[in-house]
């Protein structure tokens, strides 16, 4: 007998049209013969489907190495915390948009019918994503925490009121010193997020590099960068400043940042695989995503 399919599903339980979506996938894969499966910590999600019975439940009776593929209805948030719910595991991440911008989304949620039968069918491509891997040590190079990200990792100011003071370092190479409002630390996936708010460039995720963006730093030199991708970045919180700082990674996990501390980024061992339906260009996805007007253009030169 063969072992059943799993496939988790992830949804913004706050709004209606995603649970209702999230009911119509959990009806299709059930009657495909696929087992559902839902976050076992998510009861504001269960209770907005009414408690299903027939789902399986991630991390009680089923592992997250058991999961096939993610399916996740939502905006950005959301498929960035299905990364973290598979994370350890091998499934793919389908993000189908509900929400606004939906960047890291694969389609729309108008064709969410064709999108469930080509999951029963296999029928998509896996893309690989580069995450990053973060750690945190304090003044006495201890150990305090360490986690990943897929968009990003952002040491910042805790305090409106104060500015950060920071030394910044290249692959144990000091670069600079200067106070900011903080510095991002992206992934090319992540350089269309908060990266690019901050004036970073959009790196195609076809390029594997690291771009590192200071915010609002009082310096000469506190321009963009777009390092290699085994490169390693570090920011240390400088001893003589009178506020703590914050991490950030991916908006979802933190952790403070006393006098001191340093944050080692580098990239992670274990990329984020994405489910992918169509090959689109993604030149495409930025002008659809971003609404950039591109009347007069004649189609491409051809010979």
């Amino acid at each position: 007998m063969n072992a059943p399919r799993n496939v988790l599903v992830v949804a913004h339980a706050h709004r209606e049209d995603t649970v209702a979506a999230a009911a119509r996938v959990i009806a299709a894969l059930e009657t495909a013969r696929l087992r559902a499966v839902l976050a076992a910590d998510d009861a504001e999600l269960y209770a907005a489907l009414g408690h299903p019975e027939r789902v399986g439940a991630l991390g009680q009776d089923i592992a997250v190495d058991e999961v096939e593929l993610a399916i996740v209805l939502g905006g950005d948030g959301t498929i960035l915390r299905a990364a973290e719910l598979v994370r350890g595991g091998t499934a793919p991440v389908l993000g189908i948009n509900m929400g606004h911008v939906g960047f890291l989304a694969e389609i729309e949620a108008d064709v969410l019918d064709d999108a469930i039968a080509r999951v029963v069918a296999r029928d998509y491509r896996v893309e690989e994503r580069m995450a990053l891997a973060v750690r945190v040590t304090d003044a006495s190079d201890a150990l305090v925490y360490e986690t990943w990200a897929l968009n990003e990792a952002t040491v910042e100011k805790a305090s409106r009121q104060r500015m950060l003071e920071v030394v910044m370092e290249i692959d144990g190479r000091p670069l600079s010193t200067f106070g900011c409002d903080g510095v991002v630390i992206s992934t090319p996936t992540g350089s269309t997020a908060y990266s690019f708010s901050g004036g970073g460039p959009v790196i195609w995720p076809t390029v594997e590099a690291i771009a590192v963006v200071p915010l609002s730093a009082h310096a000469l030199f506190a321009r963009p960068l777009v390092i290699g991708p085994e490169a390693s970045v570090a920011v240390e919180v400088l001893t003589r400043t009178s506020d703590i700082g914050i991490l950030w990674c991916d908006g979802r996990r933190s952790h403070d940042l006393p006098a001191g501390a340093r944050v080692d980024v580098r990239r992670s061992e274990q990329p984020v695989r994405l489910a992918r339906l169509h090959p689109a260009a993604f030149t495409d996805r930025l002008v659809r995503k971003f609404r950039l007007p591109v009347d007069g253009w004649r189609g491409p030169v051809t010979a």
